[in-house]
């Protein structure tokens, strides 16, 4: 049996989407269609580090954020040990790739709170990977080194999201009408994405409509490139799984590579 995973990238909302049955009910979907992981690596927009950081195994869930019910902050996810995958995941790394094993770090809500609606059962083993870098050729490189993990049987998510302009937001309702420049650069995203464009999507600073107001800041963008680097042909055309949707007027648009 061939068990090599697809790469995801997926948009990971704040911890209310895990009371959003609309867009819970698409990642259960999403997750219940693809082939089970042996284990799962994820990068998410909340943990920026340098050099490349690992999570450590049953150690405390990270809460950053405020402003939310207080049963977010009571939420569990305690995942088996992770620790061969972050052996496996040092040593795909070159020296010029530095990678440090952290001994107190628990997974972010931008890891735990898709995960938890994905793979509710929290019984395959999760490792989040800091991003150390936002520059796309970099994260591209990185996503190239871990994709044979994916012959392991081993998922990786990229977890941000594709428009993130949260400062420019005029309404905080699930249901708000997207802003124009969140969908003026998701389409173009699409775009670019249906053509398998790497060097477009790259060049987002300078060429994406919505800029700078999509992404004042390009952590949610940047673990897309992480994703794309794993692909099995970065250029090829992935699968846009969740597409043409808004949660609070920002993009959902959510990909699977081969």
């Amino acid at each position: 049996m061939n068990d090599r995973m697809p790469a995801l990238y997926i948009g990971h909302g704040a911890p209310p989407l895990l009371d959003d049955p609309v867009w819970s009910a698409e990642l259960k979907t999403w997750a219940w269609n693809l082939p089970r992981p042996q284990a799962i690596l994820i990068v998410s927009a909340h943990w920026e580090s340098a050099p490349i950081a690992l999570t450590a195994s049953n150690v405390p869930l990270v809460y950053d954020f405020g402003g939310f019910d207080p049963k977010y902050f009571r939420e569990t996810y305690a995942t088996p040990d992770a620790s061969a995958l972050a052996a496996r995941v040092a040593a795909a790394m070159p020296s010029n790739e530095p990678v440090h094993q952290h001994r107190s770090r628990g997974l972010d809500h931008g890891a735990w709170v898709p995960l938890k609606i994905m793979y509710p059962e929290a019984d395959i083993p999760v490792l989040q990977m800091s991003l150390p870098t936002h520059d796309p050729a970099r994260l591209l490189s990185i996503g190239k080194r871990l994709q044979p993990l994916r012959d392991e049987g081993v998922l990786v998510v990229g977890s941000g999201f594709l428009t993130h302009g949260l400062p420019f937001l005029k309404e905080f309702r699930i249901e708000a009408k997207a802003p124009g420049w969140s969908v003026d650069f998701d389409r173009w995203a699409a775009e670019a994405l249906e053509r398998g464009d790497v060097d477009e999507l790259s060049a987002y600073a300078g060429r994406a409509p919505g800029m700078p107001y999509a992404h004042p800041t390009v952590e949610h963008l940047s673990p897309l490139f992480v994703t794309l680097g794993a692909a099995t042909d970065p250029g090829a055309p992935g699968d846009q799984v969740i597409r043409d949707e808004y949660w609070m007027g920002l993009s959902k648009r959510s990909l699977q590579v081969a």
